[in-house]
């Protein structure tokens, strides 16, 4: 039987401007299969979505829980529509909640994934980029705390996310989301916790 995997977000997850292959819920999954894992992708993202879109969106689907691995990766256009941090902390707690719902119960098999800092990108040109760094950091800081405090996995991506500023081959054509090699980068970070996590059972 092949291990069921939910991936939950936004543009990062879905893989705005990549194709289907070079999403990193799909290139994690490929590099599960070279471990011996076969893997079956379901993803609920869309791009631009925040925290309380992305619960509107997953009730307009069919979640078929218990799923062996989980990941969310969500709030950057939270962040960029300038939305209230505390309010954030809320509505991403009770994901956090339904994902840890839809594996199971079993915190070990839910991955939180840290928020990409955008404000490297060219897209952020004329922007004020320490502004946006220091937000994504503020809303890293609240993703972060809850994901320990609830004992779930948190593979934080924000780092790679940065060597785009001198490295734009890390971003898409559209000069705003990551290209499938970042996202082969975050795939990578993510495998030795997931493999952990999976030969832990």
């Amino acid at each position: 039987m092949p291990l069921r995997y939910l991936a939950l977000g936004d543009s990062y997850t879905i893989g705005e401007s990549v194709s289907e292959s070079e999403r990193f819920p799909n290139q994690l999954a490929n590099l599960l299969e070279k471990d011996g894992y076969t893997t079956e992708v379901t993803i609920i993202a869309r791009t631009g979505w925040t925290t309380s879109e992305l619960w509107e969106g997953i009730q307009k689907v069919n979640v078929e829980p218990p799923y062996e691995l989980v990941s969310l990766l969500i709030g950057v256009n939270n962040q960029y529509r300038g939305y209230d941090a505390n309010i954030y902390r809320e509505e991403f707690v009770f994901l956090l909640n339904k994902s840890i719902e839809y594996a199971g119960g079993n915190v070990d098999r839910v991955f939180v994934f840290s928020i990409p800092d955008w404000g490297v990108t060219p897209f952020a040109t004329g922007q004020d980029r320490e502004r946006i760094s220091a937000e994504i950091n503020l809303f890293n800081s609240i993703n972060h705390e809850e994901a320990e405090k609830a004992g779930v996995h948190y593979v934080d991506i924000t780092p790679i996310s940065r060597e785009a500023v001198s490295q734009l081959n890390l971003i898409a054509a559209d000069g705003l989301h990551p290209s499938g090699e970042m996202y082969v980068q975050w795939a990578e970070a993510a495998l030795p916790v997931v493999l952990e996590a999976l030969k832990s059972q």
